[in-house]
């Protein structure tokens, strides 16, 4: 269906959650305050969260439960390594609900370019060569995740050598890009972020918290800048 795609492609600054644990309640929340997709995880150790996820099995009734919940873009994390990416796992995917694939590039095996019935997105992290990204787009990918803070760094105040680095990507890439909340950005960085062009905010543990109330209260909070 194309749910990322049209989702990006409509002119507006787009809001999504990535959650803290696979759970429909937190998924639930972000939605209720108006988040526009969603992204969970898989047979990956997330740093932001604390979190560990293992395989498909665990989720599968979850992932479900979360996809009846709303008709927006569903992503997903498929591992935290080369190694870590199943291909029968990947097949299943899109007959639960996940809408795209969010995965580091050194991470993404070739055979995911072509699967066909996930949309493809990417990441890159601060020590990768962003020369590189001005020739993704030929590949079919949707978009752009720029996970450029250093590690050391989450969790600090976001700052105009980052919005230019943003800029600079949206520009270069040619793709969409969204933009992870490793920065502790707060509703009153939307509008400068709305300048650099992205597709997307991805709010996560360092914006949200961990809890459904603490995603209610920032979910809500984002939205309004937004729309405002």
């Amino acid at each position: 269906m194309n749910r990322l795609k049209k989702s990006l492609q409509g002119g507006k600054l787009q809001l999504f959650v990535s959650l803290a644990a696979n759970d429909a309640a937190l998924a639930r929340a972000a939605l209720d305050e108006g988040a526009d997709g969603l992204k969970v995880h898989m047979n990956v150790g997330h740093r932001a969260s604390g979190n560990s996820f293992g395989p498909l099995a665990d989720y599968r009734d979850t992932f479900r439960e979360i996809r009846s919940l709303f008709d927006g873009p569903l992503g997903i994390v498929p591992g935290g390594s080369i190694e870590a990416i199943r291909p029968q796992e990947i097949d299943e995917l899109p007959e639960i609900g996940i809408d795209f694939f969010s995965i580091y590039a050194w991470h993404m095996p070739s055979f995911l370019l072509k699967h066909g019935k996930l949309e493809a997105t990417f990441a890159i992290d601060s020590g990768f060569d962003v020369r590189y990204v001005e020739a993704a787009k030929s590949f079919g990918l949707e978009a752009l995740e720029a996970s450029i803070v250093p590690g050391q760094e989450y969790g600090t105040p976001l700052s105009f050598a980052d919005l230019l680095k943003y800029r600079w990507l949206a520009e270069k890439s040619g793709l969409p890009v969204i933009v992870p909340s490793q920065r502790r950005i707060v509703p009153q960085d939307v509008a400068a972020l709305k300048d650099c062009g992205i597709g997307a905010l991805l709010i996560g543990a360092v914006a949200t918290g961990k809890t459904a109330d603490e995603i209610k209260r920032t979910v809500h909070a984002f939205r309004n800048a937004i729309d405002g």
